[in-house]
């Protein structure tokens, strides 16, 4: 009797030490929000939303990136009317700051390869500075004209988009693995403002200026195929504006886009709404729609796609809003002028 009781407790062993490890869930990541127009990024919990710590990195912090299973952030100064902004990286584990280092004027929504080498910053000099993030060194620059300001990349990393603003109403295609050599472009109806990709799905999606709505490319041929737009007004028309919808309430636009986990959905934030449309149809159907309480700017997802979190700039807020039910759970108290975020690991 005794060796059977230890012959079932040495199985029932084996078998837990085969278990693999628990995953992780919403309560394992926080949320970073920059807080643009302060000094200063806000950290949440991303399970129950509450307030972290207070981390301050220098003015006007504004683009944020992280490589998957990296202990780096990555935060762009905008240092607003400077010569000079700033790139930082910062551990995520003890919030501390490894390096700065001084980059092209203004930097905007910067983006770093899935293999946390390179980072690419889009300056108001009309170029995207590419940096050697092992190096901490500039290491060229791309031209692209208007004015660089929202870049991502590919989640395979064969490929960054640079969506520069202004004339050249494209964006750039580079391979980051062949000398950051420009490789095509895909031209859209107006300025671009903010990119996402379904990378399943083949698609791009990027905002432009006078669209209550988004575009969609087909990343095989690098061409438009669809102009979606949303249900929702942004409000009652002063004038015409190329840049947004002028009203009474002040310059409305399109400013948030993101493809939630699962690469089924994407959500858009134009002026105080929230928009989701269903991307397995070629009509891209809106699906919902979610009243904010103030206009949005930016928007994240937790890994599962559970939880979003969309940055209410002229408010100092994050709405924490649960997929789901499509509901707001929580209003979060971030600093001055929240613009971008990301959620990461703890």
């Amino acid at each position: 009797m005794r060796n059977i009781v230890l012959w079932t407790m040495l199985a029932a062993g084996l078998v837990l030490g085969l278990r693999p490890a628990p995953a992780q869930t919403a309560t394992d990541y926080l949320l970073w929000q920059t807080n643009a127009e302060g000094d200063d990024i806000t950290i949440f919990d991303a399970e129950t939303g509450d307030f972290a710590r207070r981390l301050e990195v220098g003015p006007n912090p504004h683009g944020i990136a992280w490589a998957p299973g990296s202990d780096t952030i990555f935060v762009s100064l905008e240092k607003n009317g400077a010569p000079a902004g700033t790139l930082l990286w910062i551990n995520k584990t003890d919030f501390s700051i490894e390096h700065r280092l001084e980059i092209g004027p203004e930097p905007h929504a910067i983006a770093v390869t899935p293999d946390g080498r390179y980072v690419y910053v889009p300056c108001r000099d009309g170029t995207y500075w590419v940096v050697d993030a092992q190096a901490r060194e500039v290491i060229t620059k791309i031209k692209t004209g208007g004015r660089p300001h929202n870049t991502t990349a590919s989640p395979d990393g064969s490929r960054v988009y640079l969506s520069p603003m202004g004339s050249p109403q494209k964006v750039t295609i580079i391979d980051p693995q062949d000398g950051h050599r420009p490789v095509g472009h895909i031209s859209f109806s107006a300025s671009v403002r903010p990119p996402a990709i379904a990378p399943s799905r083949n698609l791009f999606f990027q905002h432009v200026d006078g669209l209550n709505g988004f575009e969609v490319a087909d990343l095989t041929s690098s061409k438009m195929i669809a102009r979606v737009e949303h249900s929702q007004s942004l409000g009652i028309p002063v004038m015409p504006s190329l840049a947004g919808f002028l009203s009474f309430s002040g310059l409305s636009r399109c400013h948030g886009l993101a493809v939630r986990p699962g690469d089924n959905e994407i959500w858009s934030v134009c002026g105080a709404n929230a928009t989701i449309h269903d991307i397995g149809h070629k009509s891209f159907p809106e699906t919902a729609h979610i009243d904010l309480p103030a206009k949005g700017y930016w928007l994240t997802f937790t890994p599962e796609g559970d939880t979003v979190f969309i940055a209410l700039s002229a408010s100092s807020q994050v709405a924490m809003v649960d997929t789901s039910n499509r509901g707001i759970m929580k209003l979060l108290t971030a600093g001055h002028y929240p613009k971008r975020n990301i959620v990461v690991p703890k």
